[in-house]
């Protein structure tokens, strides 16, 4: 079985099993592939055998879905759904793939966004670079600068961003340990010499905890930010929210009101700027003050 045919295979048990509390029995997940076989084209083992479903759901509690067989009703449920952010964002590309497929590649039926950041054709070099301890060397220009350096970094690992994938690596000639981050459509002449360095530990989710963005705040202590957008507004923010941290406060017909825990950043702001207009800053009031200096500066004559 191909790569893709299987992921998709490994998407498609998770998706049926999710839209089936009481779970569904084995001859019901296997018309249910088999199915997909006939619309999608997939490799005849696709919906196979009852070994194969077995590995299936090894493979599916990998990734934080855990399948149990229920005897009394001879079914299998989805118990244990602590499906990762990265296992969502992976199968939710292969959803867009498998979508694309079937609208036959027809750029009139799926129109997608022109503006594409570069730099995705060194992720695979990167990926090599970080699980091997490898050193990297590349030249990075700064966006704001425009002069192209020299760098020679040890990397660990690499964080996404609105569509854009940034490098967390330390670079060999600091004084100190700490990782920068780097955009990948900045890098270019990367190179991966034979040199290993050893990894320090280092708590990842940490350096982003607090944060909005590619802009770490370790060290710095979060806040507790209270915003306030009027009811449509409040959906789009209901189903993409700003942080981890945001909890509902008040949710009716006039307002949408969240509180998050966070240190603001640049990056912060810059996404509130998105929803003025239609987007209130009820609290703290330093964050008031420094939201209200970045407009002031966007408009100062």
């Amino acid at each position: 079985m191909a790569i893709q045919d299987k992921n998709f295979r490994l998407m498609s048990i998770a998706q049926f099993l999710k839209s089936k509390p009481k779970g569904a029995n084995f001859k019901e997940i296997l018309k249910h592939l088999e199915e997909l076989y006939h619309k999608e084209s997939f490799s005849k083992d696709l919906a196979s055998s009852q070994k194969t479903f077995n590995r299936d759901m090894d493979l599916l509690l990998e990734l934080g879905i855990e399948i149990k067989f229920k005897r009394s009703t001879m079914t299998y449920q989805i118990i244990n759904d602590s499906f990762s952010e990265n296992s969502q964002t992976i199968f939710d590309n292969l959803l867009l793939v498998n979508a694309y497929k079937q609208a036959e590649n027809n750029s009139e039926i799926m129109i997608f966004e022109k503006r594409q950041a570069s730099g995705l054709h060194n992720l695979e070099g990167l990926i090599f670079a970080i699980k091997n301890s490898k050193v990297l060397s590349f030249n990075y220009t700064k966006h704001w600068e425009g002069v192209t350096t020299k760098r020679v970094v040890e990397p660990y690992a690499l964080k996404e961003f609105k569509n854009r994938w940034y490098l967390l690596a330390n670079e060999v000639d600091g004084k100190d340990f700490f990782l920068k981050t780097f955009g990948l459509d900045r890098i270019s002449e990367l190179q991966i010499p034979s040199k290993t360095f050893k990894k320090q530990e280092t708590d990842i989710d940490a350096l982003f905890k607090n944060s909005f963005g590619i802009i770490s705040t370790l060290g710095k202590k979060p806040e507790t930010i209270v915003l306030s957008f009027d009811y449509e507004q409040g959906k789009f923010v209901k189903s993409l929210p700003f942080h981890h941290s945001q909890k509902v406060l008040i949710d009716n017909n006039s307002e949408y009101r969240i509180e998050l825990t966070l240190a603001p950043t640049y990056d912060f702001y810059q996404e509130l700027l998105t929803h003025i207009g239609r987007m209130k800053i009820i609290s703290p009031n330093n964050v008031k003050a420094e939201f209200a200096d970045l407009i002031n500066s966007a408009i100062e004559i």
